[in-house]
């Protein structure tokens, strides 16, 4: 069994397409299961597709510092209150201001300024405030990975939830990195990673199993139909 979990990018209150980490170009999302993309539409044609326990919400607005989606993430916990939440909000400070109904991810791109020594005594002190009930995401960008160099080079600071986030290849339908997934699956002894980006069809889950992966972060290939109930039904149970 493997969790598939949803994704939608909320961007001054629109559902974006996420594509390869190039947040300038993003633009509303084109989807085969609704012609909307309000954010409560979306959810509403994911769970169409297939009864979702999980979504996982990336606040593109909070992540970039420039306002925040919390009266639309509101919104969208009010009128499907089974869903469990994962909330990007590009915390790095405060989580208490930023944490609306949803579990909080720390995403390693808000603990990679230039030049600050301190980047993973901020992480550390996160950690300790949210006493490990936080998903860890390791944030792989075109550029390459963006965090604390030590998260990448041990486990000892992660909480259990875990996601290998390549933005790289996010939206671009080409498929997963297994060099780059592989490194980390050899870190991760007792730790439940999760992947996101590259997830085209049923035999790149397939793989992903193969490989102990525990769950999938998914936005396009349900979108654009690669994926059936009877296949996610099949992983998910």
């Amino acid at each position: 069994m493997m969790q598939i979990i949803p994704v939608i990018d909320l961007l001054d209150g629109t559902v974006v397409h996420a594509k390869k980490g190039e947040r300038q170009h993003y633009q509303p999302i084109k989807s085969l299961l609704t012609p909307s993309s309000k954010p409560l539409d979306i959810v509403a044609a994911l769970l169409d597709l297939y009864p979702f326990s999980q979504l996982y919400v990336a606040d593109l607005n909070a992540i970039q510092k420039l306002g925040d989606n919390f009266n639309v993430i509101h919104a969208i916990s009010q009128k499907f209150p089974q869903l469990k939440l994962w909330l990007d909000a590009g915390i790095s400070n405060n989580p208490e201001r930023n944490i609306v109904h949803s579990n909080v991810i720390l995403g390693s791109e808000n603990f990679s300024m230039p030049e600050n020594r301190s980047n993973l005594e901020n992480f550390l002190t996160l950690k300790h405030q949210l006493k490990n009930d936080f998903v860890l995401s390791l944030d792989f960008m075109p550029s390459g990975y963006q965090g604390p160099a030590d998260l990448l080079q041990t486990s000892a600071h992660w909480p259990q939830n875990v996601i290998v986030m390549l933005l790289a290849n996010v939206g671009a339908n080409q498929g997963l990195n297994t060099d780059l997934i592989n490194e980390i699956m050899a870190l991760a002894k007792g730790h439940n990673v999760y992947v996101a980006g590259g997830i085209r069809h049923v035999k790149d889950l397939a793989m992903l199993k193969k490989m102990g992966v525990h769950g999938a972060l998914i936005a396009t290939a349900l979108h654009q139909k690669q994926l059936t109930f009877r296949q996610l039904k099949d992983f998910c149970q």
